[in-house]
């Protein structure tokens, strides 16, 4: 939750983008109440902007009570995805299922170190920005290939390929194998595409 000059920001996370109807039900009805706007943000969540400060309160705590969880310092990314298979022509795996599987695999870890993204495509178009976030996994039809380093901004930059034709228990623990060393190397906050010079960096490019 931040606070600027017109009002209270709340981030409600969504993985997997999805939006449970209860929760946008209950959205709506409290945007339309305290008269506050809500944003679908580009990493797949909503973002409930200008909510007046006095109400923020008891925004949180009417969506906590329906399941919503929110936007903190030290959370695990939530992976941004494409829509996957079967609902998308070109999708080779279940995206949804494959990012669950990543979020079982960290659930419960203390504090995550700032600042990277996951990304997760279901096939080699890379809808979801892969090749361009921190970790990316992408799918084919010979298995996965797992990028790291990639950044947008002002000056974006692609990542490289540490692995191809992947299993998905491979592509587990890769990114195990990234966050654990991110979390070594990395003080407060720091990107992938910095830590792959490192002389340690545990993978090459393939």
């Amino acid at each position: 939750m931040s606070v600027n000059s017109t009002g209270v920001s709340i981030t409600v996370l969504l993985p997997s983008g999805r939006l449970p109807l209860d929760i946008m039900k209950a959205s709506h009805d409290l945007a339309t109440k305290y008269g506050f706007s809500i944003y679908c943000s580009l990493l797949q969540n909503i973002r409930l902007i200008n909510v007046p400060e006095g109400a923020a309160e008891q925004v949180k705590s009417d969506l906590a009570s329906l399941g919503a969880k929110f936007k903190a310092p030290g959370q695990f990314p939530l992976p941004r995805i494409c829509i996957g298979k079967p609902h998308c022509s070109f999708g080779l795996v279940d995206t949804e299922k494959l990012s669950n599987e990543l979020l079982d695999r960290f659930d419960g870890r203390g504090k995550t170190k700032a600042k990277f993204r996951i990304s997760i495509a279901g096939c080699t178009v890379g809808c979801p920005w892969t090749k361009n976030s921190d970790i990316s996994i992408m799918a084919s039809r010979v298995g996965y290939s797992v990028y790291v380093g990639g950044k947008g901004g002002m000056v974006p930059r692609s990542g490289i390929r540490i692995k191809k034709k992947a299993t998905e228990q491979e592509v587990l623990d890769i990114v195990q194998t990234l966050v654990d060393f991110h979390d070594l190397k990395t003080k407060s906050k720091q990107r992938m595409s910095k830590l792959i010079k490192d002389p340690d960096f545990p993978f090459s490019e393939v």
